[in-house]
């Protein structure tokens, strides 16, 4: 049978296979076998390491002696869980609360079962072992923390590698796992307010909520992409009645804004525009007269395959003029000083320099 091994005791007794006349090519052409032989042999001797190598007949671990005391499987499965080998503590604490049902650590191994599935990323388990231990121990003194994990697994349910990889907008995915967490935080909340985890938990809310009001906006502006004005102001109205402390309320007001606009609503357009006038003086589309200006959100949004092909020169969005507030003066005061008013009236009158446009600025969705 031909090994590496006979190859090189064989190139070492024969020394006359290299011809004077050519040793380069003879020599390089054995060297490359020799070489592909050994990353061969390393190659199959590796396969050993993936998961789905390997024997499959191997033998499966040992099973706990089952006259392990209590005490001795419970250490067990603490120096499982300290070392990281969850799966081995998740094993050990099922075996104790099955073996040992009414013993001294029956009790903390079922919270410690709730934790050893939250950290072996099995959400769904957790959950189940957290709402078990919830109804089974209601005045448990810890029953906090198992609120807690509850509401963190429903947290980190949709959360995965590639999310720490790439950057992903959350509030463009189901929302249900979110809802929940929110829930089960509030849960924390009302009924433990003096619990050690209701810190952590309350910006987990405030994260949560901010979320779940962009959800609602991505929605909305669905609606308007589809001429359903109706239902996009209704979505909008619900994150200024709901989620009235999140950021998403300036744009749910512009929203709201465009659609009463386009749908002919004067009037519930204009207390949205005072609405964010007086609370939001700084939102980006408003202009430096106090006009609300809606042409480049529109114009980015609205633009049809027609307007995309002739780079916007066919089939233009059809967009509002700037919207101003009636019946609110935006003028801001002047201070009463005459001398100020004598200073500008000094200086020499200075023609405004034009604004320099570029060759392409005709085009609509050019600045």
């Amino acid at each position: 049978m031909f090994s590496i091994r006979s190859a090189i005791r064989t190139e070492r007794l024969n020394p006359n296979r290299c011809h004077p006349t050519s040793p380069g090519p003879r020599i390089g052409r054995r060297i490359g076998q020799l070489a592909l032989l050994l990353l061969l042999g390393f190659g199959l001797s590796g396969c050993m390491l993936w998961p789905f190598g390997g024997d499959d007949s191997a033998e499966p671990e040992p099973e706990v002696d089952p006259d392990t005391t209590e005490s001795m499987l419970y250490k067990n499965t603490q120096r499982s869980l300290r070392s990281g080998n969850y799966q081995t503590a998740i094993s050990g604490l099922e075996q104790l609360e099955a073996r040992f049902p009414f013993g001294r650590y029956a009790e903390q191994a079922q919270l410690e079962l709730i934790y050893a599935r939250f950290m072996a990323f099995d959400h769904d388990s957790a959950r189940i072992a957290a709402n078990r231990f919830i109804r089974l121990h209601p005045a448990h003194p810890d029953v906090d923390y198992a609120y807690y994990i509850k509401g963190l697994a429903a947290y980190h349910k949709n959360s995965g590698l590639m999310d720490r990889l790439f950057t992903s907008d959350p509030s463009k995915r189901d929302m249900t796992s979110m809802r929940e967490a929110y829930a089960d935080f509030g849960q924390l909340l009302a009924r433990y307010p003096n619990s050690d985890y209701v810190p952590d938990a309350r910006q987990r809310m405030v994260h949560l909520r901010n979320i779940l009001a962009r959800a609602e906006l991505n929605v909305a502006d669905y609606y308007l992409r589809r001429g359903a004005h109706v239902a996009a102001a209704n979505r909008a109205r619900y994150v200024v009645e709901n989620y009235n402390q999140s950021d998403a309320v300036p744009d749910a007001l512009a929203i709201g804004i465009e659609a009463n606009y386009k749908l002919g609503l004067v009037e519930p357009a204009n207390d949205s525009l005072r609405v964010l006038g007086l609370n939001f003086p700084q939102y980006p589309a408003f202009d430096e007269d106090g006009d609300l200006i809606l042409a480049d959100a529109i114009k980015n949004r609205d633009r049809s395959w027609l307007n995309l092909m002739t780079l916007g020169l066919l089939d233009r969005p059809e967009v509002p003029p700037p919207l101003r507030i009636e019946g609110l003066d935006q003028r801001p005061a002047q201070p009463d000083n005459e001398a100020i008013a004598g200073q500008e009236q000094s200086k020499p009158a200075t023609a405004k320099p034009a604004e320099r446009k570029g060759w392409f600025s005709w085009l609509p969705f050019v600045g």
